[in-house]
């Protein structure tokens, strides 16, 4: 029988499934007995603002100079479950840093769970054909990363969140434990 030791490898969740991501991470997070970070939270508590208030205000071009060193911090953690934007993962190298220090997990939803989601989520901002189609570009732009080369992939479409929990773990683990 093979023995089992834990790494100091990290958990990267990446993903667009609504606005819930951030509680699955924390979730996950509690239950590895990890810390949990966020890319886009940090950056908006470092400057004291949402993340599309910095790009608005000062520019895509400084939004990624600020991404690109809060990625650098977030891959000199260790043993940290670390959510992140597929956006923020397609920019650089980003995705090659933080894949360097643990899988890069996407979790997905099937298109028809996403229009509705997307369509609960915006009210009746959704009946605006512009509102709408900044959204749809938010979600092809997230979306985008998800057959990138060394990312793992979970459709939690049907499932809960113990079921993504679950699931996500067990991924994790079996990618980064090292076997003897």
């Amino acid at each position: 029988m093979s023995e089992f030791t834990f790494t100091e490898r990290n958990l990267i969740l990446t993903g667009y499934i609504g606005p819930e991501q951030m509680a699955l991470g924390r979730r996950i997070a509690r239950q590895l007995n990890m810390p949990y970070a966020n890319v886009e939270m940090t950056i908006a508590d470092r400057l004291d603002l949402p993340v599309d208030d910095i790009r608005t205000y000062f520019g895509e071009t400084r939004l990624k100079s600020i991404e690109a060193e809060i990625v650098q911090e977030m891959a000199l953690r260790r043993q940290a479950v670390i959510g992140v934007s597929g956006r923020s993962l397609l920019h650089g190298d980003n995705l090659a840093r933080l894949a360097s220090t643990g899988p890069v997990i996407c979790l997905t939803i099937s298109l028809n769970a996403m229009l509705h989601r997307m369509h609960v989520n915006m009210g009746a901002r959704y009946h605006d054909p512009a509102e709408r189609a900044l959204e749809l570009g938010e979600i092809k732009r997230e979306w985008a990363v998800r057959h990138m080369p060394g990312i793992h992939e979970i459709d939690v479409t049907r499932m809960d969140a113990p079921q993504i929990v679950d699931a996500v773990i067990a991924l994790w683990r079996e990618q980064a434990i090292e076997r003897q």
